[in-house]
């Protein structure tokens, strides 16, 4: 299974964070599933870092060698994942969800055929098989 992870779900894999759940523990540590991040938690994390350096004290190339490190795959942004965003569709009647990081991201795992592991409920709300609420 290959499995893109959310930034802060990347962030708390790294750090060991308690928050991360059970099933994303077993998700993440079951050694047949590839685990993927986005050049997008780069960005997200450096745009972060550079404004509130205090509450995120890791910038980009630091995450990323966390990855590497890690064995944990990069993916870059494509076209096709920017123009999959028309594809998007929320419920009816649900918050609006202003995240454009979280939505390239779910666009990259849609169109590469991954699963999205996030712990953003705002996300269930799309009501795609592919993003997993753990």
């Amino acid at each position: 299974m290959n499995l893109l992870l959310d930034t802060h779900i990347l962030l708390w894999t790294l750090a060991d964070d308690r928050k991360l759940s059970a099933k994303a523990r077993a998700l993440i540590g079951n050694k047949a599933n590839v685990k993927y991040y986005s050049v997008v938690s780069l960005w997200e994390t450096e745009i972060k870092h550079l404004l509130h350096p205090e509450k995120m004290p890791l910038g980009a190339k630091a995450l990323a060698a966390y990855c590497e490190r890690a064995n944990m795959r990069e993916i870059p942004v494509q076209h096709r994942h920017v123009f999959a965003l028309g594809a998007l569709k929320r419920e009816e009647n649900t918050a609006l969800h202003k995240a454009p990081f979280d939505r390239i991201m779910l666009c990259q795992a849609m169109s590469e055929d991954m699963f999205f592991l996030t712990h953003d409920k705002m996300l269930s709300e799309y009501r795609q098989s592919f993003v997993l609420l753990v």
